[in-house]
């Protein structure tokens, strides 16, 4: 059960990330902080150049601290660069929320799997025990 879960949510991640890690591009960025008047505070934007306009995008991500001139990278789509994201695997790849819902959902799985095999009926457990199986062939006789 718990391979599928993690072959399926893999392929979740894998599909479903904004900017498309297939389609987009990279391009080299430095963290700069900058005063947001609607946070009311410095926060950390990655400023990448896309070889015909600088952008500047959020770097916020919950247990990630970025210093003032910090090296990294960001993906972006050609068609809007302005919605890029930092990539790293922390923050791209997986966020706490979709980590949380996902221990939540495999937990939730896991509980429902135990109550349906808990308790079977008496019929049940005499249905498996007669039955036996068959000494079976090596060759078909014909």
């Amino acid at each position: 059960m718990v391979i599928l879960y993690l072959v399926c949510f893999g392929s979740y991640l894998f599909l479903t990330r904004q900017p498309d890690y297939l389609d987009g591009e990279k391009a080299p960025a430095t963290i700069h902080w900058v005063y947001d008047s609607a946070a009311r505070k410095s926060i950390p934007k990655a400023h990448f150049n896309t070889g015909l306009k600088n952008y500047a995008v959020d770097a916020r991500y919950l247990f990630r601290q970025w210093k003032e001139g910090e090296k990294t990278e960001v993906l972006y789509e050609t068609a809007n660069p302005e919605k890029a994201a930092v990539y790293a695997f922390w923050g791209y790849w997986i966020s706490w929320g979709e980590l949380i819902a996902s221990v939540l959902l495999l937990l939730a799985l896991f509980q429902i799997a135990v109550s349906v095999t808990k308790n079977p009926t008496p019929e049940a457990v005499m249905d498996q025990l007669e039955i036996k199986e068959e000494k079976k062939r090596k060759y078909k006789d014909e």
